[in-house]
């Protein structure tokens, strides 16, 4: 079994969801969670772009934390700049991997107004092409910052997508394809919330809480083990 994005890859591909489980599956997520947020904390887009570039292989627990600080100095591409590298390393040295994320917020700050007047550009491709962005970062600043319908694919969006055979794919890019071709458009903004939240707090990596799961009768999941009645919803709190 190969691994991608730390979950294993079965060869063995689950029955596909039918229309109706689908929408089964997003309706209870939204009735145990009617309005999911982003967890990282912002306070415009430049701060949400710079949050996102932070959290890769990070919690936003975490990153939250860092930045609770550095976005009261510098919630602006020109603020973030004047800092410099070093400047930004010293709010940020308790994140893994703070050098070179450093080096990309300042690069990212300075080409924001360099070519975009100091605003987060709209447009994916734009967004793409700023230092340290891929297309998970530029499908979470879409959706949060400007409530365009994409999905943002990361580790927990990836292994809820292959465990439970909602959207089964080898790569981000093949789970983000079929989640968008399958989730219904009343559930799609707010679609990769609701995974993020049920991978993060229910359908953990090592020991998901079936028993918990509002899902867990319609998800494929040949292991899962339902060791409760109760059904709690899909985010730690």
């Amino acid at each position: 079994m190969a691994s991608v994005l730390g979950y294993h890859w079965r060869a063995a591909m689950p029955r596909p969801f039918t229309k109706s489980e689908v929408e089964r599956f997003f309706a209870r997520l939204k009735k145990a969670l009617p309005e999911p947020k982003t967890e990282l904390s912002y306070k415009n887009p430049f701060t949400l772009l710079v949050a996102v570039v932070l959290s890769a292989q990070a919690t936003d627990k975490g990153v939250n934390k860092a930045t609770a600080e550095l976005f009261k100095l510098a919630d602006t591409p020109a603020k973030m700049a004047a800092l410099g590298e070093a400047g930004l390393s010293h709010y940020i040295k308790t994140i893994g991997l703070y050098r070179g994320k450093a080096k990309n917020v300042i690069a990212l700050s300075k080409r924001l107004l360099e070519r975009h007047g100091g605003e987060v550009p709209r447009e994916r491709e734009a967004l793409e092409a700023l230092p340290g962005v891929g297309r998970k970062t530029a499908n979470v600043v879409l959706n949060v910052a400007f409530g365009e319908d994409t999905i943002a694919v990361d580790t927990h969006v990836f292994r809820v997508a292959n465990r439970t055979g909602l959207a089964p794919g080898k790569t981000p890019r093949e789970v983000e394809d079929g989640l968008l071709a399958s989730v219904p458009r009343a559930y799609l903004h707010n679609a990769h919330h609701w995974l993020i939240l049920l991978g993060r707090y229910v359908c953990t990596a090592r020991a998901p809480k079936c028993g918990e799961c509002v899902v867990a009768d319609l998800c494929r999941y040949p292991d899962k083990t339902l060791t409760t009645a109760s059904r709690a919803k899909p985010q730690g709190k």
